[in-house]
């Protein structure tokens, strides 16, 4: 892919408010990664009476169950520290606008926040902290409400638009508390009992967790979710809901039913349930200004700085045992279908295998405002994973600690600044989010391939000789990673020391100088400007690559996503889940000009960064194993993993191209289809036969491009087989 359709003005679009999306071919036209066929299932006449029962959600909230929650002192201090900061930042000249460099002077950033005596930080461990702490200083999250029972303390935090993302999150807290005032006690509000962590806490190896997905009923009648529960799932109903939805009446005759459910069975649907996550619905029949997401919490007054920013659900991803289970039970009671589809030949990485479904409700939402498309939360996409083999990150988490919500997903309208604050804010702080680490590699790296080939006319020995002269400067890894914050003089200068006075290539260097250094620049980035081309600025790819961003297009749309690394781990190599956050901007046209509505969704979930995400994982296992072996002077266990980092590496660099073109074959075949509908319906025979030979032929394309992926990952399951079974037998 060569860019995008002229008619997009991609530099508009990226200083616009991000849209949640999916391809434009909507999405009861979704198709498999991987095959021909149309994800959803057709809609059949009614069969029985929970086909007519028809309940509407949105997203609401997720609920965290964690170890231990601090005093409220102690994070409305850290609060106001955070905002005379920022207020300080304002002073000298920092806004974190989108349309200068955002990045801080670190050094003299920590001496305005002075986190210590010296004003030098520790090295941030990402294990055992407080995760209130690490949402307020690394997200700008605030804390907006708070519960407190006789054995539970609750917190409310959300981003600054409150209507956004919700973190819930409850600790047990051994304590007495007696209102005395004839108040109704909080310990009768269910969803904050000590026995539902307790519970969760068993079910997942006595470990943290995201324990509660929560969604918003907007049409129909809770009640009527609990029948097709009862008719279809009772195992499911949780105990204290077993006879129907409980009732909390609040301030000013306020009333909000709330219904709960246990999530996924052990195994098939219909067995075994498992009592650890749940979902939970919640219905507000009347409601008060005072009242917040969830009854028994109470407001806290909260105060954003200009450095926060907002964050809007987009899709929650669960592990499980059985993932056809939990789709059908999805599919019964809520009405959701599945919408993509991962199979194993795309989500592999070595000898680990899984695979995964994007399942989700048909959100009737269209807009032609990108701040409404933002905003929206009526899509609702669940994507869920399974293990395919006894090795690799959701077998090491089933097994680990169980089913459960692997990571949650939010959308922000910029995502480069966002993550930036979010770095810097760590580094200023040693507090927040450390973030997925990404080969360079993935972005693009300086070759005398590279060279020879975007060089009009270069010789191989000139290019050699180029390349020897980078090597041997400080600017440039020998892997080939060129620094990000080197100049295009500083590289004239390095090089004109040298190649000014080499006989052989004087001449030819002189002549093509310009050519090489532009190259030499670009190929910080050069993976993704062959995706995008002059569409983003350099400063843009730069800060894409600086924050290890991942970067997909879906025909004209666009997608960055990042991934923190593991949250609520009390050690290292502990499975746990982790955030996603991402940004979607989505085309405001047609391949012919016409605009067209947005809907939610657009750019897809990023099938080539998919297998990155997969990948990423399993490096960063094994460079905790390398770091590990290296620290006890163990060479031989330091050479292992060393190989399966570049294993993994090699894995991600051959399977780029190839998810490129299933992506590039998918975008056509949905654009093809739409074009064919459209043509039948205003009777357009010979129009419908042209896009309908148009989709089979992307459809041929799609199908050859799935082979060599799994091609590919045949060939890498066999290479970590191999140095498994070797290393096994050195043993």
């Amino acid at each position: 892919m060569n860019g995008f359709s002229p008619s997009i003005n991609l530099k508009s679009v990226l200083n616009t408010s991000l849209l949640p999306s999916f391809p434009r071919n909507t999405s009861s036209r979704l198709h498999s990664a991987t095959d021909n066929t149309v994800m959803d299932k057709p809609k059949l006449e009614m069969q029985n009476e929970n086909d007519s029962i028809q309940v509407n959600v949105e997203f609401s909230h997720v609920h965290l169950y964690v170890d231990h929650i601090d005093d409220m002192d102690v994070y409305k201090e850290i609060e106001n520290d955070l905002n005379t900061f920022a207020s300080n930042l304002l002073d000298e000249g920092v806004t974190f606008d989108r349309s200068e460099d955002s990045s801080l002077d670190i050094e003299k950033c920590s001496l305005l926040w002075n986190a210590d005596e010296n004003g030098v930080q520790q090295e941030f461990i990402p294990q055992k902290r407080d995760i209130v702490k690490q949402l307020l200083a690394g997200l700008g999250f605030r804390v907006v409400g708070e519960c407190d029972t006789p054995n539970t303390k609750s917190l409310l935090l959300t981003t600054k638009d409150r209507n956004g993302v919700q973190f819930i999150i409850s600790a047990i807290e051994n304590k007495q508390t007696d209102t005395g005032n004839g108040e109704k006690k909080s310990s009768d509000y269910h969803h904050f009992a000590e026995k539902n962590i307790q519970s969760f806490y068993e079910a997942h190896a006595n470990r943290q967790g995201i324990a509660v997905l929560a969604f918003q009923i907007t049409s129909g009648d809770v009640s009527d979710l609990f029948q097709k529960y009862k008719n279809l799932h009772p195992q499911l109903i949780c105990e204290e809901c077993k006879n129907g939805p409980l009732i909390y009446n609040g301030d000013e005759g306020s009333e909000t039913k709330v219904f709960e459910v246990y999530s996924y069975y052990k195994g098939d649907k219909g067995g075994e349930v498992d009592r650890g996550t749940r979902l939970r619905f919640i219905q507000k029949v009347r409601s008060s200004e005072k009242d917040l997401v969830l009854p028994g919490l109470k407001p806290v007054e909260a105060k954003y700085d200009h450095t926060c920013m907002a964050a809007y659900c987009d899709h929650w991803v669960s592990n499980v045992v059985s993932r056809t289970g939990f789709i059908d039970t999805l599919e019964e009671t809520l009405g959701f279908a599945p919408k993509v589809d991962f199979n194993a030949g795309v989500v592999a990485a070595g000898e680990a295998q899984i695979e995964s479904t994007v399942t989700g409700n048909d959100s009737s939402f269209f807009t032609d405002e990108r701040g409404e498309a933002l905003k929206d939360q009526s899509q609702i996409y669940l994507p869920i994973n399974n293990a395919m083999s006894e090795v690799g990150h959701v077998h090491g988490f089933l097994e680990e600690l169980g089913q459960g919500i692997q990571h949650i997903a939010s959308r922000v309208d910029d995502l480069p600044t966002f993550v930036q604050r979010a770095n810097d804010y760590r580094e200023v702080m040693g507090e927040g989010f450390t973030f997925l680490n990404i080969p360079r590699s993935y972005y693009g790296v300086l070759s005398k391939k590279l060279l020879c080939e975007d060089v009009d006319g270069i010789s191989e020995a000139c290019a050699s000789r180029v390349m020897e002269m980078c090597e041997k400067g400080d600017f440039m890894t020998l892997d080939g990673a060129v620094a990000l914050n080197i100049s295009q003089q500083e590289i004239c200068k390095h090089l004109d020391n040298v190649l000014s006075i080499d006989d052989d290539v004087r001449e030819e260097y002189e002549t093509k100088k310009k050519s090489i250094v532009e190259v030499i620049l670009r190929s910080r980035y050069s993976n993704m400007h062959s995706l995008l081309g002059d569409g983003l600025s350099e400063e843009t790819y730069v800060s894409i690559v600086r924050n290890q961003i991942l970067v997909d297009v879906q025909g004209s749309d666009l997608l960055f996503q990042i991934f923190t690394s593991n949250i609520l781990q009390r050690n290292p190599g502990d499975e746990s889940p982790f955030l996603e956050f991402i940004q979607r901007v989505c085309s405001v046209s047609t391949q012919d000009d016409k605009p067209v509505k947005m809907k939610a969704g657009c750019g897809g979930f990023g099938i080539r960064n998919f297998l990155t995400l997969f990948l990423s994982i399993e490096v960063g296992k094994a460079m905790l194993d390398l770091s590990q072996a290296r620290t006890a002077s163990d060479a031989d266990a330091a050479n292992l993993a060393q190989r399966k980092v570049d294993i993994f590496t090699d894995q991600l660099n051959e399977a780029n191209p190839i998810l490129t073109e299933i992506s590039d074959a998918m975008t056509e075949e949905g654009f093809a289809l739409t074009a064919l509908q459209e043509a039948l319906a205003r009777g357009d025979l010979e129009t419908a036969a042209e896009f309908e030979a148009k989709r089979k032929l992307a459809g041929v394309t799609k199908i050859a491009s799935n082979e060599k992926l799994m091609a590919c990952s045949s060939k890498y399951n066999s290479l970590m087989k191999s140095l498994r079974v070797n290393s096994n037998n050195i043993k």
